[in-house]
């Protein structure tokens, strides 16, 4: 067949998936704009996906399970997709996203930038803009990269929420993401939350210097179990840890973290001095 790429299945999900598409398509003696057009997609779209030219996103493989009867079932594309989806987030964080859902006690803690479950739309949307100007992720990533984010926020919506209690520090809410508009529609949001009766909400002031126990982003769940599971990330790695004697740690440092961080009422004044000297 002229022009006809040779697949690796082996090379990365994003191939495993083009390659199946395209061993399942012909197999049916479609042409890739005969799928397409099954799929509400251009059959150049369809050749990107198979070729490892375009990343599938949620839309594209729910339609290609449509396609092929899939929908549903083990073999499904939205499941492979969901692996995809998963592998280009750190080791550790799909398992603990799934624990964070149902948690009964969310603590966390965070430097530099507002944690996701506490980020508004356009403050996320402004974070993943800039990833994809990095080439950390492509275009195609940023819809299902925010969908991740809401469906994960949306989680916590519940009868009986989670008791959440977040601590920043001070460099969360100086440093400007997005604009000063988006900036200060995110301060806002950092101030209805600590509102809510479910929430305690602090910051850890410039001040503490040497004292702030943590460095990096470190979240602490209590399960119904009433058993604590720790997340501690860096730039490039994600750990999920379930053991007593090195969560026990953590969760001891939080309590220190919290003792010489700003009480809620000081951190809201706190975050409002900030919204006035917004531009």
């Amino acid at each position: 067949m002229v022009n006809r790429k040779e697949l690796n299945p082996d090379a990365s999900p994003e191939a495993a998936f083009g390659a199946r598409l395209r061993s399942l398509r012909e197999a049916r003696g479609w042409l890739q704009d005969e799928l397409g057009a099954r799929m509400g997609y251009s059959g150049r779209h369809v050749s990107g996906v198979e070729t490892g030219n375009k990343s599938p996103t949620r839309r594209f493989a729910t339609a290609t399970d449509v396609a092929f009867g899939l929908a549903g079932t083990e073999e499904s594309f939205a499941r492979e997709w969901g692996k995809i989806e998963h592998g280009v987030l750190l080791q550790g964080f799909p398992e603990y996203v799934g624990l964070e859902g149902r948690a009964a006690e969310i603590k966390l803690f965070d430097a530099g930038l507002i944690p996701g479950l506490l980020q508004t739309p356009e403050y996320a949307q402004a974070l993943a803009a800039g990833a994809v100007e990095r080439g950390v992720i492509s275009a195609d990533q940023v819809e299902e990269a925010l969908t991740f984010l809401l469906d994960r926020q949306a989680a916590l919506v519940r009868p009986v929420p989670p008791l959440i209690h977040a601590v920043l520090d001070e460099s969360c809410i100086r440093r400007p993401i997005g604009g000063a508009e988006v900036m200060d529609a995110q301060l806002q949001h950092l101030v209805d939350f600590a509102a809510l009766p479910h929430t305690v909400f602090q910051i850890a002031p410039y001040s503490l210097g040497e004292r702030r126990p943590f460095d990096r982003l470190v979240n602490l769940l209590t399960l119904a179990d009433r058993s604590v599971v720790s997340y501690v990330q860096s730039q490039t790695q994600g750990y999920l840890d379930r053991e007593l004697t090195s969560v026990v740690p953590l969760v001891r440092a939080y309590h220190q973290l919290t003792a010489g961080s700003l009480s809620q009422a000081a951190s809201v004044a706190m975050i409002e001095e900030v919204r006035k000297g917004t531009p």
